[in-house]
């Protein structure tokens, strides 16, 4: 019963929120507190959630304050230099951009942070596909890919978990692995091509000299472009009917003009005479980032307090006055609500899952309706199982779980807990655009794109990758 209603749970949120039905602050907290009512346990919401909420507050409150932080340095023009060289680069090309995207997204996932990630490359790549009215549920979905497959670095927490769970070597799992991701971040290169090409044939190449226009006085490139969001998002979106020329976001609808009013301040990214500008402190704004994220690397304090103390430099050394630290804050008040909401509200959902049993119940029916006859290929098993249960539950709950269960069963046909081990990093792709992945609230709020659209449009592509991952791991022989 637990196992039903579990996957009906997960099943009717993402319904919801891909119809558009209930915003996904709504149906992350609604939807857990009807179903814990249905299970019997009504009385025990609370402390699902206080539970939930305690698991998940240091993420929350990581997230606000390194919002604030790259905000900040958003604000003072350290990642002026990055987006002007990928447009000089990319030439106004979308298909270059897109490529651009996952790069950029692969690079910067080295620090193993999915949330940094993601607020490095929505800062630097937004302007850019906003100015060139680009699909922007293409910058998330490339994104989010990009790092789901460097989030297989031993610090980025996966490899971590399933050492600690198999009592194994990281190391001893992870360099086995090269070669098979290699050929699944190729993967995600090609796909940011075939996109972008696609693209490309929308919107056409465009000039620097029409995306450059003169920022001093906000003048605007007027590009012919008639087909809306749903040429690369589906069906799903809602009120893109219209053929007239609107700037499209990633949510499938046409961008009013209050959207377009709250962008205005964002294409400031590559205005040269901005005031909050410090070019003067450039040096100290790059040198005190890169001390940022070698911290969070060696684990030299948790990240909350890192980000917390990063903050409090950025704004006291970059606007030393009061007033102007107060505007600072104003300005990313927006996107930090929205996504410690999105934190929060999460907690109610993993909080009911795993309190009721139900995370529990469904992992064992997965595991039990394994035929016996696939006992030595429980590799290839764990592979694929990979796919949808580290997307309906947390990577805790799959590594800490799961995967003890079914590497047990795979020993008893003599299948190795290092081919396991392996094995179970191949849904990290699917898995970063998880609804109970707090970075993908913060992918998607900052994007400005609904987390429907970009669920509808990464899903088939991340689940190409994990597969292209699994055939070169068993081509290899690593799996």
């Amino acid at each position: 019963m637990l196992t039903i209603l579990g996957f009906t749970m997960i099943a009717t949120f993402l319904v919801l929120i891909m119809m558009k039905k209930m915003s996904p602050i709504a149906a992350l907290v609604l939807i857990p507190a009807l179903f814990c009512v249905f299970v019997g346990k009504g009385a025990k919401l609370g402390d699902y959630v206080i539970d939930g909420v305690t698991s998940l507050a240091p993420t929350a409150a990581m997230l606000m304050f390194a919002i604030v932080y790259f905000g900040v340095m958003i604000d003072v023009g350290l990642f002026d230099p990055v987006v002007r060289g990928i447009l000089k680069f990319a030439k106004a090309d979308p298909m270059r951009i897109v490529v651009g995207t996952a790069i950029l997204a692969a690079i910067v996932s080295l620090d193993g942070d999915g949330s940094t990630t993601f607020m490095i490359t929505v800062s630097a790549m937004y302007p850019l596909y906003k100015r060139l009215k680009m699909s922007l549920v293409v910058m998330t979905g490339v994104a989010a890919m990009a790092n789901g497959v460097m989030n297989t670095l031993p610090w980025g927490g996966p490899t971590a978990r399933a050492a600690t769970a198999l009592k194994l070597d990281a190391s001893d799992i992870f360099v086995p692995m090269i070669p098979a991701l290699a050929v699944g971040l190729l993967g995600v290169f090609v796909l940011s091509y075939v996109l972008g090409k696609r693209e490309r044939k929308r919107l056409g190449v465009l000039t620097l000299d029409e995306i450059l226009v003169d920022e001093k006085t906000g003048e605007k490139v007027e590009t012919k472009v008639e087909e809306t969001e749903t040429v690369l998002v589906g069906a799903g979106g809602s009120g893109s009917g219209s053929k007239t020329p609107v700037a499209t976001g990633g949510s499938g609808s046409g961008i009013d003009a209050e959207d377009e009013a709250g962008d205005a301040e964002r294409f400031q990214v590559l205005d040269p005479n901005r005031a909050t500008l410090r070019p003067k402190l450039y040096w100290f704004n790059a040198l005190l980032t890169l001390t940022l994220l070698t911290a969070m690397i060696m684990e030299w304090l948790p990240i909350p307090v890192l980000f917390l103390i990063g903050a409090a430099l950025a704004l006291t050394v970059n606007f030393p006055h009061i007033p102007d630290q107060k505007a600072r804050l104003a300005a990313h008040a927006d996107n930090v609500l929205n996504v410690s909401g999105m934190v929060f509200a999460a907690a109610v959902f993993t909080g009911v899952l795993q309190g009721t049993g139900m995370v529990d119940h469904m992992a064992r029916w997965m595991v039990d309706v394994i035929p016996e006859g696939m006992g030595p290929h429980m590799a290839l098993v764990t592979g694929i199982l990979s796919l949808p249960l580290t997307y309906f539950m947390s990577n805790d709950g799959f590594y800490f779980g799961v995967l003890p269960v079914l590497a047990e069963a795979g020993a008893a046909h003599g299948v190795t807990p290092l081919e396991m081990a392996r094995a179970s990093l191949v849904g990290q792709p699917l898995h970063m655009s998880s609804p109970l992945v707090p970075a993908v609230y913060v992918l998607v709020g900052m994007a400005k794109v609904e987390f429907g659209d970009h669920t509808r449009f990464v899903v088939k592509w991340a689940a190409l990758t994990c597969l292209i991952i699994l055939g070169a791991g068993i081509l290899f022989g690593i799996i």
